[in-house]
Parts: structure tokens; sequence; C-alpha cells
């Protein structure tokens, strides 16, 4: 199977932008040269190497290996304090193309099943637009970021200064989203999407034969006990109108039919949208483990790990993109308010807790776009949405970084 998405802009792009061209065959070249070669984690030398490579001819200020592999291109014009932070996400995922496309993965169990070669094409071409009119009045910080899947880049990018080296006063960066229509964007205000944290809970008991259990202590018997109650976390704990997950995506132990183990891991997955709750929740998977554990007369040992915190999106920095994209696309094609915003999680969380700012969902379309969610063996990028994404970002950048 073949798609031909079309590659022109969308038609109201020269007039909102009348000095400003988005090259979208070029771009998209781009995009799907990114796509054919996709790198996984912190491991994304040749995706790195063409950004910076890219960005250096066009004049920014190029710095390289931050958080291990991050890159990020600096814009320096007029005499402004402001300085505006926009990021891309450029790594894929461990899964293996089903699409048949022409520029489909050359390698086998790697893929850009979640758009991130669009939005690296996307900040690239906003980049190459906004460096051949540099219609503000400031400084501007391009950041690409590694390892976004494992919700592992923007903490190491902080971690090695990110911000201390490229001060930012607000920082902007958005995701496709298969199923919304092209030419649509959603801005939301306040939460957009879950903490995301792991918990490793090992079972220890007093393994023994499978005909007699009252020799033994079995653990298996005290995880099917604790993975009912935890289903009693959300649902008895967590109010309406609220948000909170808790997932069992694992469970190990034994090895044959007529031997009681040793040992049982069970490994969660705990998700939630307001810190508050992520607390709370915390303390109730713990207690659960520890309680029932004791009632079955074995041990628990809790390895809880928090990876990224809630993502929030701050008041003014919202309004001033919701602004912008009305803009593009008209007001009634940008949705600012709905009853939740994304059910998964977002490392981008760790650069809103150090800045304020907000994360834009752009369209991605319907149909045969919108019928493969991210992460899908199916799924493709929507290069037609690619000028809009870039033009968002340029008048972002001009409207931040306006001359005061």
């Amino acid at each position: 199977m073949t798609r031909a998405p079309t590659l022109k802009p969308f038609q109201y792009l020269p007039h909102l932008l009348p000095n400003i061209s988005i090259d979208a065959e070029t771009f998209v070249g781009i995009r799907r040269q990114i796509h054919s070669h996709p790198e996984l984690g912190f491991e994304v030398g040749a995706t790195s190497k063409l950004v910076a490579t890219l960005l250096s001819e066009w004049g920014y200020e190029v710095h390289t290996g931050i958080g291990k592999s991050g890159v990020v291109g600096q814009l320096k014009r007029g005499t402004g304090k402001r300085r505006l932070g926009i990021r891309a996400d450029m790594d894929a995922l461990p899964v293996i193309e089903a699409t048949g496309l022409p520029y489909a993965s050359q390698l086998h169990g790697k893929m850009h099943a979640c758009g991130h070669d669009g939005h690296t094409a996307i900040l690239l071409a906003a980049a190459k637009a906004i460096a051949d009119h540099p219609d503000f009045d400031g400084t501007l910080n391009l950041i690409f970021q590694p390892d976004e899947e494992n919700l592992c880049g923007a903490r190491a990018m902080i971690e090695d200064g990110l911000f201390e080296r490229f001060p930012c006063d607000a920082v902007f960066a958005l995701h496709n989203m298969p199923g919304v229509p092209a030419g649509t964007f959603r801005v939301l205000p306040g939460p957009v999407s879950l903490s995301s944290d792991v918990a490793d809970v090992t079972i220890k008991g007093v393994g023994g034969h499978g005909a007699m259990p009252h020799r033994a202590r079995d653990p298996i018997a005290a995880s099917a006990a604790i993975v009912t109650a935890l289903q009693t976390v959300v649902a008895r704990n967590v109010a309406p109108d609220d948000t909170a997950v808790v997932s069992v995506g694992f469970i190990r132990g034994g090895a044959t039919h007529n031997v009681i183990p040793e040992s049982v891991t069970i490994g969660l997955n705990v998700r939630a949208a307001r810190p508050e709750t992520r607390a709370m929740v915390e303390q109730r998977i713990r207690e659960i483990v520890s309680l029932t554990a004791q009632a079955h007369g074995v041990e628990a040992q809790i390895d809880y790990r928090q990876l990224t915190p809630p993502m929030v999106n701050a008041e003014a920095e919202t309004q001033l993109a919701q602004r912008v994209c009305a803009e593009l696309v008209g007001a009634e094609n940008v949705v600012t308010q709905a009853p939740k915003g994304l059910n998964g999680s977002e490392d981008f969380a760790w650069m809103l807790n150090q800045v304020p700012g907000c994360y834009l969902i752009l369209g991605n379309g319907e149909g045969e776009f919108g019928g493969c969610m991210v992460h899908n063996p199916g799924y493709d990028f929507n290069d037609a949405v690619l000028p809009l994404g870039a033009a968002a970002w340029v008048r972002l950048t001009q409207a931040y970084l306006a001359a005061q």
C-alpha cells in the first residue's frame, strides 16, 4: 500500500505569511529521509547530525551532545531580551513497520510510528523560514530532543544544563494526532497529559510441591490478591472528574505445573493528571501491596520509579498559542476546551516544570491518516500538515519575540 499525500501548502499560508514561504516538498523529502532511517532512544546520531548540519548552514549557532545527543540551534536578532524555546523530538520506536510505503523504515524493528520524523521536519522547515526572514527581536532556541519515547531525553537535556546554557522565558512543543482533522489544532489550558510511573513489585514466599501447598507460602496466590485489590485504587479513591490509571503490565513467576515458586514479580504502569492524585495513588499502591502480602504471610518489595510528571500548559502561553493557531486556521478550527487531554505521557512535562509554556496538538487527519493511532505498525505522519505546523512555529516566534 502506498500513499501520495498532497504536498502543497495550505491555501491560506501565502495570505497570512506574505513574506515567508514554507518549502513543503523539500521538507517532506527530509521527513521521509528521517522516516526511512529511524533511530531509537539516545542513539539518534544520524538524525542529530542532519539537524545540526542544516541549522548551521542557515546561520544558527549550533550546540550538540546536550543530554547525550540533543541539539540546540540558537538565533539572535536585535536587542530584545525575551527568549523563546521550541522543542521537537527525534527518536523512533522499536516497532516493525507494516505500511509498505516506498520510504518505509530500512532498519528492521525500528520505525517512526509516532511522527517524531514529522515533528523534526516541521521545526526544521520553520527554522529555515525564520532564518530567511528573521522578523523578530530577541533570542530563539530550537531544541531537538532525543529519547522522548522512554521519557528520558528532556530530563537528560535539563540535567545537562539546557536552560542554564540556553535560558528560555517560554517553551513550546507540538504533537500530531491521528483522527483529529487536518487543518485543526487542539490547544488546551491546564493539564494535558498524565504523569507516568512504573513499579516492579516482587512477592517473596516459600516454594514447595504443588501437591503440598500447606508446606509453602504461595506468592502466586498473594499476587493474584494484590492484582485484584489494585483495581480499587482508581475506582474507590480517585474522584470521577479526576484521572488516574493503574495497569498491570506483566506477572512473572513459576516455571512448571507442580512447583510453587519462591517469588513472583508484578509490573505496574501508573498515571495521573494531577500531582496530588499521583502522590495519593502511589501511597495506596504501597499500602495495598504491603498489607495484602502481610495477610498472605509473604514479603513484598516495591521498586517504584517516577518517570515524568503531569504536563500542564501555562495560561498566558496557551492563550498566545490559541491566538496564533486561530490566525492560521480560523478560531472555529482551534479546540480550546475539552473534557480531557491526553491519557498518554510526555517528558516535555519536565521542560514545562522548569519554564512556562504550551503543548499543542496538530491534527494528522482522518480517513487513511486517522485509522492508525500512533505506535501502530501501520501509522504514517501526514505530510500535508507539515507546512501548517511550520507556519505555527513561524507565527509564534514573530508574536512572542515581536519588537517591543
